[in-house]
Formats: structure tokens, sequence, C-alpha cells
């Protein structure tokens, strides 16, 4: 795959990645306002960080490197991998971004946390969000012939 491939496919992950986030905290935000007891805010602001973009993008650097051995591997156990490894990129990215910024912009103080770097319970919805992001590459791949 070309060198403009890759940066094609940076860009866009990056751009999902920051676009799924923002509308995973903004649809979050609601249901605890809901959960709370508080009015909903119509406007539904989600969030994100610019840090975010690079490391969203990631993906489209690694997909191609990786999913040709992937794509032989059981649904189950590929999804599970996407799992860990979004986990694993969180939390290194977290610890890198904590070690050279002094702080980690995401900072996780509720659910099942390690050292606010990763949620544990949010394992599934990483998964899913593996699903996706394979779903798009595989997509992008033939509709634009990126595959080598």
């Amino acid at each position: 795959m070309s060198r403009a491939n890759y940066l094609f496919l940076f860009a866009a992950f990056g751009c999902i990645g920051i676009t799924t986030e923002i509308f995973f905290t903004a649809i979050v935000d609601a249901i605890t306002a809901v959960q709370q007891n508080e009015p909903i805010n119509w406007r539904l602001l989600g969030t994100s960080y610019i840090w975010m973009f690079p490391i969203y993008g990631l993906a489209g650097i690694a997909l191609p490197l990786i999913y040709g051995r992937l794509q032989k591997w059981p649904a189950a156990l590929r999804w599970a991998f996407y799992g860990i490894a979004i986990l694993a990129v969180e939390f290194v990215t977290g610890w890198v971004l904590d070690v050279t910024t002094g702080r980690c912009p995401w900072e996780y103080t509720t659910g099942w946390h390690i050292m606010g770097y990763i949620r544990l319970d949010y394992y599934p919805l990483w998964v899913g969000f593996g699903i996706m992001i394979e779903r798009i590459y595989l997509t992008l791949s033939k509709k634009l012939h990126l595959a080598k």
C-alpha cells in the first residue's frame, strides 16, 4: 500500500474516532442526566481531545499491517483482540500523555479503571468500536482499492 493510502486511512480513522467519541459522550451525558433525574441538555454537546486524532488515526496504519493475519481468526477471537488492543493503546497513550504533558486528558475516576488511563468496564464498547473500524476498513479497501 502506498504512503498516500496510509495517510488517507490515518486521517479517515482519526476523523471517525473523534466523531464517534463526540456522539458517545453526548449520549452518555444525556443518559446520565435521565438517571440522575436532571433535565437533558438537548444541545447534546459531546467532547473529545485534539490528542485523540492521532491516537485514532493509528488504526489506519495498524489495521492494514495486521489484518491479513487477523482475518484468518474466528470473528469472536478477532473482536476480543480488538478490545484488548484498544485498551492497551489507550493505556500506553494515556501514560505517555501524562508523562509528557503532565496530565492524561481522560483521567477515569469511576468504573473499573487502572491508574485512570483505562476503564475495563468499557471493554465491550471497545470491542464494538473495533468491529465498526474493521467494517469501515474493509469497505474502504474494496471501494478505494487500498488492499495490497
